[in-house]
């Protein structure tokens, strides 16, 4: 009998796509939903907000195997006895560091205000600045942060990480526990979030911590909508307290077309597309968990 895969996903669309996938990529594996007669066999669950039922639901499961990079989104059941896994895929490191870079060259390249001075028809020239003259913090150091941080120092940048604990990353100077946190934001150009979620990080871009950082800077802020309290940063912008901030991730998606931040021109807007990994990735590495699970 073939290993079976329980998909346990609160989006349709990529349920579906990968279902689909599943199909095409792994035939000798089999990816159902919940309502499938075969779902109270599945050892291995793809998970993606799984409700906090799975476990009495389904209990042959043995692995809750997230979709995604992190597992915070498995929320309480990581306290539980199943074994957690996660995507673990170097195009999607790859992709991240594109989304940055490209970002930190925005800023550097003074694109923001190149983008003003359109609209105003004014024509000014502004100095380039060096790599070298670029202060740079990354929250988060996990297998994308320190990836992204280390690739990012040896462009020349000058990189802070910070973590929970201590991580030493070649050409990155590490600040560790929330003690360090204002030796880090003093004096940087731009701070970039990619921190897990977790009760520690909930809400932790907020006024207190943002305020620490100089007027020059700008936040790249793609970890979980869950970090930033957006209506902090929206004050912190109005005042002229931060030059800018470029958003991929919100605690609602979409982001309500009410949102203040859709009308700010000191804000650049994604839609939750900074990196993800391949479909086909995440179908085979899970289908490779269940068969594991199966022999």
């Amino acid at each position: 009998m073939k290993p079976i895969v329980l998909v346990i996903i609160n989006d349709i669309d990529l349920t579906e796509a990968l279902l689909t996938c599943a199909e095409k990529e792994v035939p000798e594996v089999e990816w159902v939903l919940p309502t499938h007669p075969l779902a109270n066999q599945a050892k291995v669950a793809a998970c993606w907000y799984p409700p906090g039922s799975l476990l009495s639901d389904f209990p042959n499961l043995k692995c809750l195997h997230s979709v995604g990079a992190g597992d915070d989104n498995i929320g309480s059941l990581l306290k539980s006895d199943l074994n957690i896994s996660r995507i673990i895929d170097h195009e999607q490191k790859i992709g991240m560091l594109e989304y940055v870079l490209w970002g930190v060259l925005y800023y550097q390249r003074d694109m923001d205000k190149y983008h003003k001075d359109k609209m105003l028809t004014h024509w000014q020239p502004l100095p380039q600045r060096s790599v070298k003259h670029i202060n740079i913090g990354v929250l988060g150091l996990g297998e994308i942060g320190s990836y992204v941080a280390s690739k990012l120092a040896d462009m020349g940048y000058q990189v802070h990480g910070w973590s929970r604990t201590v991580k030493e990353i070649n050409g990155v100077i590490s600040h560790h526990g929330k003690e360090a946190l204002p030796e880090l934001l003093n004096d940087l150009d731009i701070l970039i979030n990619l921190l897990p979620l977790n009760s520690e990080t909930v809400g932790i871009l907020n006024k207190e911590l943002l305020s620490l950082l100089p007027t020059k800077a700008v936040l790249i802020h793609c970890g979980r909508g869950d970090h930033l309290i957006e209506e902090d940063l929206e004050e912190l912008l109005t005042n002229n307290l931060l030059r800018g901030a470029i958003l991929d991730v919100f605690s609602t998606e979409p982001l309500s077309k009410k949102s203040n931040l859709f009308s700010m021109d000191n804000v650049f807007i994604t839609p939750h597309i900074a990196s993800t990994a391949s479909n086909e990735s995440i179908v085979k590495q899970i289908s490779n968990a269940a068969l594991s699970y199966n022999n």
